[in-house]
Parts: structure tokens; C-alpha cells; sequence
């Protein structure tokens, strides 16, 4: 089990959390599983950028995203460098303090359907 922090959310964790997270599994999968709702409009198929998180601590100890993440990556709402999907980043051995943002681009949720 590996430490993440997931710093306080308004809406998603208003007292941020520390959990106990299960290594192999993704960081969306772990917030999950610990009842920290994260958005994962395409059930984690990396197909949206609703599960985007920003990794606050211990980014470089998780593997590179792999270009579909990253062309995704592009289009989410308040990009940084060090920005991963929560479906995509897998949680290894480093712990990790998590930041959800404040607004997730949601088509469907926005009215905005295909």
C-alpha cells in the first residue's frame, strides 16, 4: 500500500483525505475505492479528460503517459505540466499527494451530448 493525499476539493473531498492506496491500480480507481468521487465520464477507458488530477508530489516516480493521455491531456481544463489522467496513472511504491481541480470538461454532464 502506498500513501496518497489528496488535497481538499470543494465538492469532490472539502477536508482532502490521506489514503492507504492499492499499488498497480490507477489513482482514479484508489480515490474511488476510498469514496473520493472523481469523474470518469468514459469509465476509464482513455477516452475524456474528466478524470484529470494534478500530481502535486511524486509525479516523476509514475510512468510517462503515453501520447493518446497526452494529445487528451491537452484539452483539459487547467493543464499543468505535471497533470495526469487519474485513469492512466498507475500508483507505484512513491507516495503521492493529489490535487483534483476545481472544474472537469464533462460534455455529456454539460448538456453537451454527441
Amino acid at each position: 500500500m502506498t500513501q496518497v493525499v489528496v488535497l481538499p476539493h470543494p465538492e469532490n473531498c472539502p477536508d482532502g483525505a490521506v489514503i492507504e492506496a492499492e499499488e498497480g491500480k490507477s489513482i482514479c480507481e484508489n480515490l474511488l475505492e476510498n469514496g473520493i468521487e472523481l469523474d470518469h465520464a468514459c469509465e476509464m477507458s482513455c477516452a475524456c479528460t474528466t478524470c484529470h488530477v494534478i500530481v502535486r508530489e511524486g509525479f516523476d516516480s509514475l510512468e510517462a503517459a503515453e501520447e493518446e493521455e497526452e494529445d487528451l491531456l491537452d484539452k483539459a481544463w487547467g493543464l499543468e505540466p505535471n497533470s495526469r489522467l487519474g485513469c492512466q496513472a498507475i500508483v507505484r511504491t512513491t507516495p503521492l499527494v493529489v490535487e483534483i481541480p476545481k472544474y472537469s470538461i464533462n460534455m455529456a454532464k454539460e448538456g453537451h451530448r454527441k
